[in-house]
């Protein structure tokens, strides 16, 4: 209040300070007085530090963060499990095995002795049993594939579309939309026992999940532009690191809470899979119960705050490639796609590589997965009152999780050919979980660092789709070749080096684009725009 009524007396004293100087000029015949002239300018000057009050908002109050907090949790596990987990199972149970498949898996595989139920799970997962018009044949992982590409071919022509309403007045219908979208989608997976139908249903959820990603990451933005104002100096851009750090990774421990949630009820519902026939009712209420958690999340919308800003020009039609302009902000893109590559190839070929090649017991399936996701709650929480002690900023989390990914996929590859046991499944998922959600939380953190302010829908839609594409092309490669574990480990272990290559050399920093975007200012660009110009009467004045 006391900004608004220092912003309100200073437009007035200039007001009065530019009639004044028009005034002296109607009388004085065409001449001007340069000291009201310069007054006057050196009032407005006085007023550039406050220009960007107006347009903070309201600070979030922490009912509307644990609604944002509750959305993560409802909606993370739609790309983590639902997609490459549920629905490959519930196309599989559609396809109908060879009478000799137990017979020829015994043959290729002489040393392993698994189950028959494991054996039709695996065999049903990676064999090209789905035969198009075309006379091409796909497994269900590579059907899956097809229809996650589907998705995000549609998605960006509306994430385009978008970016003007997310930055605009229609954040919280474009989150309702999607959602929405999402869930109808979800619900009747198993209705037609057909395996085409389960393109366009995959395709919807992807692009509504994508588009749900843009709209609560430019909420993210919007949440801690209110935390931290429009500008901070630069020794004080720690402030807003401690902010934003604290809100991602807060929000990803409830989002792997969610996923953990939602994989241990697809372990109890493939327990009453009827191996003999196609059976799709036990997994469809898994994308049943999905959907319904997801819907929850709406709540989100009843909880946030509308903060709008008319500071771009939505007559530009190159508002949503405004990001381009940022190199900081691209190089973060290509951080996030490596990133959500790396983390979904190993996900995906371990997973496979477990249940294929390990026969382990079924129980320690469920145990890997709740490793994996329930792990970074306590990895994460950790970390976070850590990094202000380690000054770590989002560049330097990002390559610690690269690291530890280049940990665990040169684990596997090395041990690809070996049998692992129990405690080995144990330590590869508590250090990629951890990996994975280093990466998740600090990548969206360093492209929102690069958004100027009233353009974080334009970068959130980009970040989205980034993410999206990373995580399909990392599933697609870890599903490729079932089996060959070193196939999908050693790709993530070279796009995990690629992303530590492009973070050190690419000349990407946190503060570089936080100054591109202006919400750094220099010392002395801060000083130069007070009202140091003023004498003391006109000082006292304002």
């Amino acid at each position: 209040m006391k900004i608004k009524r220092v912003m309100k007396e200073v437009t007035v004293e200039a007001d009065g300070g530019q009639g004044g100087a028009q005034g002296v000029q109607e009388g004085g015949k065409g001449t001007v007085r340069p000291d009201i002239h310069n007054r006057a300018m050196k009032i407005l000057r006085a007023r550039e530090p406050y220009n960007g009050y107006e347009e903070v908002g309201e600070k979030p109050s922490g009912f509307e963060v644990m609604g944002w907090y509750l959305y993560e949790f409802c909606f993370y596990f739609v790309q983590t499990v639902l997609v490459p987990v549920v629905f490959p199972l519930i196309i599989s149970q559609l396809q109908r095995l060879p009478t000799d498949s137990l017979q020829e898996w015994a043959k290729n595989h002489p040393a392993k002795h698994c189950s028959q139920k494991e054996i039709h799970l695996y065999s049903k997962l990676t064999n090209h049993t789905i035969r198009t018009g075309g006379g091409s044949n796909f497994s269900a992982l590579e059907w899956t594939s097809i229809a996650w590409a589907t998705g995000l071919a549609l998605a960006a022509p509306i994430l385009g579309f978008i970016s003007f309403h997310l930055d605009g007045h229609f954040p919280k219908l474009i989150t309702a939309a999607a959602t929405g979208i999402g869930v109808f989608f979800c619900l009747p997976a198993g209705f037609f026992k057909v395996t085409a139908i389960f393109v366009p249903y995959i395709a919807g959820i992807v692009a509504a999940s994508t588009v749900a990603t843009a709209a609560h990451t430019h909420h993210l933005g919007l949440m801690i532009r209110c935390f931290t104002g429009p500008t901070l100096k630069r020794s004080q851009f720690s402030l807003r690191q401690a902010v934003s750090s604290r809100l991602s990774l807060h929000a990803t421990a409830a989002g792997c809470l969610g996923a953990a949630i939602i994989s241990s009820f697809t372990y109890h519902m493939l327990r009453e899979l009827n191996d003999n026939d196609r059976d799709v009712m036990s997994l469809w209420v898994v994308s049943i119960f999905s959907g319904l958690i997801w819907l929850v999340g709406v709540l989100h919308i009843v909880t946030s705050i509308s903060r709008t800003t008319d500071s771009i020009s939505f007559s530009s039609r190159l508002h949503p490639f405004s990001i381009f302009k940022y190199p900081h902000a691209i190089g973060g893109l290509a951080g996030v796609f490596l990133s959500s590559f790396t983390t979904m190839s190993i996900f995906t070929g371990g997973v496979i590589f477990i249940v294929g090649q390990l026969c382990i017991k079924p129980v320690h399936l469920l145990y890997f997965w709740l490793t994996y996701f329930l792990f970074p709650l306590v990895s994460l929480s950790v970390l976070q009152p850590l990094l202000h002690v380690i000054k770590m900023n989002s560049v330097k989390m990002q390559i610690v999780g690269f690291l530890l990914s280049l940990l665990s996929s040169g684990f596997g590859f090395y041990y690809g050919h070996s049998h692992w046991k129990w405690g080995h499944l144990v330590l590869f998922g508590a250090i990629q979980s951890t990996a994975t959600g280093i990466l998740y939380a600090f990548g969206r953190l360093l492209v929102l660092d690069c958004a100027p302010s009233g353009k974080e829908g334009a970068f959130s839609i980009w970040y989205a789709w980034m993410r999206a594409a990373g995580l399909c092309v990392g599933f697609t490669v870890g599903s490729v070749a079932p089996g060959r574990i070193r196939t999908s480990f050693g790709a993530a272990f070279c796009t995990a080096i690629a992303g530590i290559v492009v973070l050190l050399f690419g000349n990407i920093s946190d503060v570089g684009g936080a100054v591109a975007a202006g919400h750094v200012r220099e010392e002395c660009e801060r000083s130069s725009s007070s009202a140091a110009g003023l004498d003391s009467k006109e000082s006292a004045r304002v």
